[in-house]
């Protein structure tokens, strides 16, 4: 919070809103693990939301807020959780977020209303609509649809190279900070010259203007905000660039969305400013600052949007100021690949419905033709972080595997009554987290699948110390006499029992737990000859982390392997299988 605080005073060329989600999901883990013992943040009420399926849906709804409070768009957040932040959806999380969002706005607005007496500065001026463009009346006809389709496909050509430098910008950035915080340190403090030399020294590039006669506002501008900044020019004058420059962001956008004010700029300063502004941008996003992307993007985006319906006006009967939303519409689409939340989140905003179908086109071209460069910047990110993130929709060579195909290493299952010493040799030489278990003769005439237990509940079973001496089954009433629900709750991140502060003596070892009571007993299976395609659909539409394999043919052990997430990454499939990988195939036909 701190961080973005004074890295957007800073006058770095970053927003506010990837640090607000970002905090809206760290509130929301923080209630679904609980709250924090340390600080003394509990309340008993919290635990039931220690599990995985509540703690996602409190992040997403924390991302929602977030978008909610960042850009004033309760509707635009709910849409922005659904399309970035969820990867499988239902019907309860939709009304949650939506709900939460509803409370944001809410509070929002009683905020604004008491800071209209003046007592918060600044806080509160201009409402809940940021950038208000509704006193406009716009008219289109064809050939302004043909301006805004060379918009869109701008704006896709910019983002894909955006999206491209960034990936670069961002991997050189990694090695530089991963040698410590002197280097962060740094880095961030050349870039914060770079932008004070372009902030400052650029407007004395750009000559001075004479006020316009008809200007609603003060002119030149007194005190911090306005449309028109001194800077140097003789009185009745104002500088162009100083303008847009010598503002927060959030005003600079405001000007160049302001319509009516079709001479305001210069070409010149408006080409420049987008210069700076996009090579800003890149350099700023991944330095040791908490910084958002949207900002940046919209003002690139506004400034180029107006530098062509300026260029347009002799064709196009549309104002500069609702080319600049257009331009700022198709350079979202062209980065971030988003179309629904961004459309609406820019609607509340400007609060201009009748844009609407204007940039719902704009925002498809550019997607389009971003998309045929790269991915969104986004999931750029998430394939530089190495997270394995998996796509909704299957990569055609799985179809030409099966789940056998896949599944690798030696399979480690544990009998429904096993050895101590031996699950806890288990839990020492592996990490994974889930094992099968399988009821072996002489508890069963043949070896049968009980189902999965994870290692965070062998934990709290091998802690309770509840062993036998011999190898019986036990009933499920009485391990549950022993142990609470709340015992097996997900424990908050790295507070988790762990293998390394459990300590067993040698005749403790060689007893037996039963582990029929802890076992999941009906786990998600599939058999080994199922599509892989398939098992991946399957895996990630019911968020899954565990799949289990069994074979098609009988008199065989009851389990063949387990998939987890790992097993479905490109990297690791194409290890298994080089000849599907499509960069050897290209090298191998060049070759040839």
């Amino acid at each position: 919070i701190f961080g973005s605080i004074l890295g957007v005073s800073a006058g770095f060329v970053l927003g506010k809103e990837g640090p607000m989600v970002h905090t809206g999901a760290c509130i929301a883990n923080l209630l679904g693990q609980g709250g924090s013992r340390k600080y003394h943040l509990t309340c008993n009420w919290l635990r039931y939301f220690k599990n995985d399926r509540d703690r996602r849906d409190l992040i997403t709804c924390g991302c929602a807020a977030g978008v909610a409070a960042a850009f004033r768009a309760p509707v635009g957040g709910v849409l922005f959780a659904l399309e970035e932040a969820a990867s499988w959806w239902r019907s309860a999380l939709l009304w949650r977020a939506f709900f939460t969002t509803a409370v944001v706005a809410v509070v929002l607005r009683t905020l604004i209303e008491f800071c209209r007496s003046g007592k918060c500065g600044l806080f509160g001026q201009g409402g809940l609509i940021m950038f208000d463009l509704s006193s406009t009346v716009a008219t289109y006809s064809s050939p302004d649809l043909l301006a805004i389709i060379l918009l869109g496909i701008i704006g896709g050509i910019f983002g894909g190279l955006f999206n491209f430098l960034l990936d670069k910008i961002l991997r050189i950035y990694s090695i530089i900070n991963e040698r410590g915080a002197p280097s962060k340190i740094l880095l961030t403090i050349i870039v914060s010259v770079i932008t004070s030399m372009c902030s400052y020294g650029l407007p004395w590039l750009a000559s001075c203007t004479q006020c316009p006669e008809d200007a609603v506002e003060q002119c030149p501008t007194v005190g911090r905000s306005g449309n028109y900044k001194n800077f140097q020019c003789p009185p009745g004058y104002y500088n162009g660039m100083a303008s847009l420059f010598f503002n927060t962001n959030d005003d600079a956008i405001r000007n160049l969305f302001s319509t009516g004010t079709a001479t305001e700029y210069h070409m010149s300063s408006l080409f420049i400013f987008f210069v700076a502004i996009y090579c800003l941008g890149l350099v700023t996003y991944g330095i040791a600052v908490p910084s958002g992307l949207f900002i940046p993007v919209i003002l690139a985006g506004a400034t180029y949007g107006r530098i062509v319906g300026t260029l347009l006006g002799s064709i196009s009967s549309l104002d500069p100021g609702l080319f600049a939303l257009l331009g700022a519409a198709s350079f979202l689409g062209g980065t971030m690949r988003m179309t629904v939340s961004v459309c609406v989140i820019l609607l509340e905003l400007t609060n201009d419905l009748q844009m609407l179908p204007l940039v719902m086109l704009v925002l498809l071209i550019s997607k389009t033709i971003a998309d045929s460069f790269n991915k969104g910047v986004y999931d750029q990110i998430v394939v530089m972080k190495g997270l394995p993130y998996m796509e909704a929709h299957a990569e055609p060579y799985m179809r030409h595997l099966v789940a056998g195909d896949v599944v690798t290493g030696p399979l480690i299952t544990f009998s429904g009554v096993e050895k101590v010493g031996d699950i806890v040799t288990a839990l020492r030489i592996t990490g994974h987290n889930g094992f099968p278990v399988v009821d072996e003769p002489p508890l069963t005439e043949v070896p049968e699948l009980v189902g999965l237990v994870i290692r965070s509940h062998l934990l709290v079973l091998l802690k309770g110390k509840m062993f036998m001496k011999e190898p019986v089954k036990m009933s499920g009433s009485f391990v549950m006499e022993r142990f609470g629900a709340f015992d097996f709750a997900k424990a908050g991140s790295g507070k988790g029992l762990k293998i390394e502060d459990l300590h067993f003596t040698d005749e403790e070892m060689q007893m037996y737990v039963d582990l029929h009571a802890i076992a999941n007993t009906s786990p998600y299976t599939v058999v080994e000859t199922m599509s892989l395609a398939k098992a991946a659909l399957l895996f990630r539409e019911l968020g899954l982390r565990h799949l289990l394999v069994v074979p098609k043919t009988p008199y065989r052990p009851p389990i063949v392997g387990i998939l987890t997430r790992h097993d479905f990454v490109a990297e690791h499939i194409h290890d298994l299988f080089p000849s599907l990988n499509p960069h050897n195939f290209h090298s191998a036909s060049m070759g040839g």
